[in-house]
């Protein structure tokens, strides 16, 4: 598969759906964390996945967002980053 993207990666099974939900949990503890590591040897940079989606950056902005609107529009944002094999 050549350049997949996260989403890609969790539906051939090489990354866990679990450890999505952690890469969203780190991104929401701390919005400066930049490489998180998932136990398939790939990595993604969290803030600039989700500076790369405008929907995900209007939706942290919006002062009125519930949280599941926030945490729905990171996990998109790092569905579809590009990730880096280590």
């Amino acid at each position: 598969m050549a350049d997949p993207t996260t989403g890609d990666l969790i539906k051939a099974k090489t990354i866990a759906s679990d450890e999505l939900n952690a890469a969203v949990d780190a991104f929401m503890e701390d919005p400066t964390v930049r490489l998180f590591r998932f136990a398939s040897g790939y990595t993604v940079d969290l803030a600039a996945a989700v500076k790369a989606s405008r929907h995900a950056r209007a939706t942290l902005s919006e002062p009125t967002a519930k949280d599941g609107a926030r945490r729905s529009a990171v996990r998109t944002a790092i569905l579809l980053a590009w990730p880096l094999m280590e």
